[in-house]
């Protein structure tokens, strides 16, 4: 049996495993209204493998998490769903994907986990409904199965309020990204200002420069040589 991050191949497995162990309405649960368009982590989603007589690779669990907001503020985990196959439920497979996940998790800087399912049995690994008890959940949910850890001491100390959907992270196309690493546009050359041609100064207005009688009247002779 090996434990390994969810891929691609695994998708179809996923979901037949998923709707025999929680039946095809389970998208109208209140947690899958926290999943909606957001995509689950993708270094937190695990699987349980092993092979088949035949050499074929057979899904026996997975184990997924996804990111959420507490209070509009704080960033968490969701875990869930988790499912294992039946033949395989009583060999602590689930314990153990649990374990490895939440390793995982901590080792990349989460420091919340909520989940809503069976308290007896994630006590173990260290849930607790009271870590939660400011929280609220965005639809109907038993209050004893919605529980909460810390994966650093205190992350939940204060923490209030509705527990809502992570903002999808923006895809940025591939266009998008060449235009934003090309070499930077040359700016669009601009025309020199034209420098003011240079005034003479006529005759004509020699009268009037300071010494000058601007009052006196000009002669018609003198107005003609100036144009010239």
């Amino acid at each position: 049996m090996n434990i390994t991050l969810e891929q691609p191949v695994h998708a179809a497995a996923i979901e037949k495993l998923l709707d025999s162990s929680f039946g095809p309405k389970r998208h109208t649960k209140t947690v899958y209204r926290l999943r909606k368009n957001v995509a689950p982590v993708a270094d937190l989603c695990f699987v349980a493998t092993d092979h088949d007589q035949a050499g074929n690779e057979v899904l026996l669990g997975t184990i997924r998490y996804w990111p959420v907001m507490l209070g509009n503020a704080v960033q968490a985990l969701m875990l869930g769903p988790i499912a294992i196959d039946p033949a395989h439920r009583s060999a602590g497979l689930g314990g153990k994907l649990i374990r490895h996940s939440l390793e995982a998790a901590k080792a990349l800087g989460h420091r919340i986990v909520i989940l809503v399912g069976d308290a007896p049995y994630y006590v173990r690994f260290g849930f607790q409904r009271d870590l939660v008890s400011g929280l609220s959940l965005p639809g109907p949910v038993d209050p004893s199965r919605f529980q909460g850890l810390e994966l650093v001491d205190g992350a939940l100390t204060g923490i209030t309020g509705m527990v809502g959907r992570a903002k999808p992270a923006k895809v940025r196309t591939a266009a998008a990204m060449a235009t934003a690493t090309a070499s930077p546009v040359a700016p669009t050359p601009v025309a020199p200002t034209r420098a003011a041609a240079k005034v003479t100064t006529l005759p004509l207005f020699a009268a009037l420069l300071p010494g000058g009688d601007m009052d006196a009247p000009v002669s018609r002779r003198r107005l003609r040589r100036a144009a010239r």
